[in-house]
């Protein structure tokens, strides 16, 4: 019966590795087509978007702050708002683009936000390595202290960031509104992400609010894991987890609300 039971689990993981393979490689080919460099563009943006706002903060803040490099700084807290941003507004409205692929048995709701979240992250990585390799270079990016601490922290950013693209997702589906909403609160929540600041630089009262965000918390352990102790952190695992734990429950249960609903054309 145990080996029976094990062989039906393989199986099912099988099959949704190879229909999470099939939405990424169709989304891939929808959103960027065959041409040109095709799938990289996912890492470009972020490139961008992160290069030009440092170059902007070093000219306005000068090459260091707080005894840190300002371009470093910069880049390692936009390419994880990037994440966030990219994330959280492709989520909005996918059940109407890809609604009529329901049909198959074996594709679900929580599969297009798998899928677009999983671009979107491994864009980001990309982009994160390819710029950190190339600032390393020129001596404006430190070699990880800790990579193990580092990647813990973007794991849990991103851990935290898929649970909120499940409640976007069906929450979009539910209302129209949201989705004039998203652009304006993805930049409303700049100044609670860490991006741009060390709770270690803030004053004790305004640091102990800003823990209870899980986006600090990943962030600090980030820049913990790249600088060592030429900073000092301050950060909770537990926040983001179990932030991460509560907010996936919660989509997942609106998810199957939606599905009951939705109408497959």
């Amino acid at each position: 019966m145990e080996t029976s039971n094990l062989d039906r689990l393989r199986r099912g993981a099988q099959v949704q590795l190879r229909v999470i393979q099939a939405l990424m490689i169709r989304e891939l080919t929808t959103r960027f087509g065959r041409e040109n460099i095709g799938f990289l563009w996912i890492m470009v943006e972020p490139l961008l978007f992160a290069g030009l706002v440092a170059i902007i903060w070093r000219y306005m803040k000068g090459p260091e702050e707080h005894g840190i490099g300002i371009i470093a700084f910069v880049v390692s807290g936009y390419i994880p708002i990037t994440l966030f941003r990219h994330a959280i507004s492709k989520s909005v409205s996918i059940f109407i683009a890809n609604g009529a692929l329901l049909y198959h048995r074996q594709i679900h709701l929580y599969d297009f936000i798998f899928v677009r979240f999983m671009i979107e992250m491994i864009g980001g990585m990309m982009a994160y390595l390819f710029i950190a390799t190339v600032l390393i270079q020129f001596d404006v990016f430190p070699v990880p202290n800790d990579i193990g601490l580092f990647m813990a922290g973007w794991l849990l950013y991103a851990l935290f960031v898929l649970s909120l693209c499940f409640i976007i997702a069906p929450l979009s589906e539910m209302s129209e509104v949201l989705e004039k909403f998203i652009p304006v609160t993805t930049y409303v929540m700049l100044p609670f992400s860490g991006s741009f600041t060390m709770s270690s630089w803030l004053t004790p009262t305004l640091r102990e609010y800003l823990m209870y965000s899980p986006f600090v918390n990943a962030v600090e352990m980030m820049r913990k894991g790249l600088w060592g102790n030429k900073v000092e952190a301050y950060y909770d695992p537990w926040n983001p987890i179990l932030c991460s734990i509560v907010a996936t429950a919660i989509g997942l249960m609106l998810c199957r609300h939606v599905r009951k609903t939705l109408t497959v054309e």
